[in-house]
């Protein structure tokens, strides 16, 4: 039987960071961009390296107990989370929700 366990959100972080500022990834990104040129959704894929530093302090501001339970965090946590951090909202609140999906497969 193949037991599997829950990672932690900085386990997660450095998985989404393996490809930042990947050539491919970059090629990737280009094919889904919007009309300004974001990729919001790819970010999670191959993230900037810009991306990757602001995922890192949300992360590094976030509370042990928020980390224990980053999955079950609330929109206005995340919300504040991002504001205090000085991050992008939507790219935080998509790093959080990847996260979540992660911890729904295991569960």
């Amino acid at each position: 039987m193949d037991a599997r366990v829950k990672i932690s959100i900085n386990e997660y972080l450095e998985e989404v960071a393996e490809f930042c500022d990947d050539r491919y990834g970059n090629r990737v990104r280009g094919q889904f961009q919007d009309a300004q040129g974001a990729c919001e959704l790819a970010m999670l894929a191959a993230p900037t390296g810009e991306e990757l530093a602001q995922l890192r302090r949300a992360v590094a501001i976030m509370t042990p107990r928020e980390k224990q339970n980053a999955e079950r965090l609330s929109d206005e946590q995340v919300e504040r989370i991002a504001a205090d951090a000085h991050v992008d909202q939507a790219n935080f609140a998509i790093f959080i929700n990847g996260y979540a999906l992660v911890c729904k497969r295991v569960s």
